[in-house]
């Protein structure tokens, strides 16, 4: 089945010209790496994945290249395995994508059938879907970034509806193997946004709670915080598993960015924070 692109237009540009100019200017704007990235061909097994946010590219497009760039300089692995929160509410609880094409302006690429396969058979949530993906943004949104730097990659999506422990702990379980059982090269992107329209300060203190339960390695802590002082972070499942799966990689994490669409904007009474982070070997 091909998964044709429902948010270009929106989200980002629908013209193959237009976003490749959105992409170089998310790189080159004063809140991202401040140059374009550069394909390494060499392999680079450094990052086990990393967070990236997933609004409208003109918001959080700076702050996600952050994660890209750094990305670029690993070279290409086999498969790139990207989560993201269920903002529609359709499909199942802890959806995959089996098989086939999705496409988006900058051309088509495959879903690693044989990944996604694996992963639902190690897991005890995950359910081939597609009801989930259809018009679901936040990872979709990844693609373009990656088309950008490589060609001829693999993905394979995943939405997740029931964002708990237990959900995250699953997911980085069945990666965990994938990686240790099967030897997949894969680099895991956990999609997601952080604390959603407050005022600027309240946003960027509560993200920095959250962040800082991410960047020790305390999925408990996080999903703690969150709930303790109402962060409205959208992704805690993609991002809870992420550190389930550096834990039990013996990583580390850090934070590359950190900003709100106020910092873009300027318009700081109602703001979304954002967040890139990179989960890497030590």
């Amino acid at each position: 089945m091909k998964r044709m692109p429902a948010h270009a237009g929106s989200f980002y540009p629908s013209k193959k010209d237009d976003l490749i100019k959105s992409i170089e200017s998310s790189y080159l704007h004063k809140l991202g790496p401040g140059m374009l990235p550069n394909a390494e061909r060499e392999r680079k097994k450094e990052s086990i994945g990393y967070m990236v946010p997933h609004a409208g590219y003109i918001y959080s497009g700076p702050i996600a290249a952050h994660s890209y760039f750094n990305i670029s300089k690993e070279g290409k692995p086999k498969v790139f395995i990207i989560a993201g929160p269920n903002h529609t509410g359709l499909g199942e609880n802890a959806s995959v994508w089996k098989e086939g094409i999705w496409e988006t302006p900058l051309g088509e690429v495959e879903v690693d059938s044989e990944i996604s396969k694996l992963l639902v058979s190690y897991s005890k949530y995950f359910t081939f879907d597609e009801e989930a993906h259809i018009y679901e943004h936040s990872v979709e949104v990844q693609i373009p970034f990656l088309q950008y730097i490589f060609k001829d990659i693999k993905i394979v999506p995943i939405v997740i509806k029931l964002q708990n422990y237990e959900v995250s702990l699953d997911l980085a379980n069945a990666l965990y193997r994938i990686i240790t059982e099967n030897g997949v090269d894969l680099i895991y992107i956990a999609s997601s946004d952080m604390n959603h329209y407050e005022p600027y300060d309240i946003t960027y203190k509560k993200d920095e709670i959250a962040l800082k339960k991410i960047e020790s390695l305390d999925t408990e802590g996080l999903f703690k915080v969150l709930d303790e002082n109402n962060i409205t972070m959208c992704g805690p499942g993609p991002v809870g598993a992420l550190i389930h799966l550096s834990k039990k990689l013996n990583s580390k994490a850090e934070i590359l960015k950190h900003a709100t669409s106020g910092d873009i904007t300027g318009e700081k009474d109602w703001v979304v924070g954002y967040a890139s982070a990179r989960f890497f070997k030590t």
